[in-house]
């Protein structure tokens, strides 16, 4: 028996559950991009990295706002239903969590969008480097 099968897959209708679950926290890089070549998202892309990473590239659209100062006097100029996507470095970062934590502790709609800068750029995808920040 290898490690793949010590712990039992969970039955078909909670492994459904769960996977289809994950859309409602979870968004990916593919789908953010498509969005954004859209011309009019429906969400604010926050990068949650630091001001400094984000200056060295991020991507395009993203509004620089680092995981520590998302507060509800930075959010209150947006609707309260505006959906937030938030992302870091990537998959081996907890910034996009944190920021996820700090969004919907002030009651906002939050996803994270899946493996950040490093996701981004692993699809073959541009970064920006101009300065916006709140």
């Amino acid at each position: 028996m290898s490690n793949v099968t010590a712990v039992p897959a969970a039955p078909s209708a909670e492994a459904l559950k769960h996977f289809e679950d994950e859309f409602a926290f979870e968004t990916d890089c593919s789908d953010v991009h498509a969005a954004l070549k859209g011309g009019a998202p429906d969400f604010v892309l926050l990068d949650v990295r630091s001001h400094a990473l984000f200056d060295q590239g991020h991507v395009p659209g993203a509004i620089s706002l680092p995981h520590g100062k998302i507060i509800a006097s930075k959010m209150e100029s947006y609707p309260d239903d505006t959906l937030f996507v938030v992302y870091c470095a990537g998959t081996h970062c907890n910034g996009a969590a944190r920021g996820a934590i700090r969004l919907a502790r002030l009651g906002r709609p939050v996803k994270l969008m899946v493996g950040g800068i490093t996701g981004w750029l692993d699809e073959g995808f541009e970064l920006a480097r101009s300065l916006e920040t709140v």
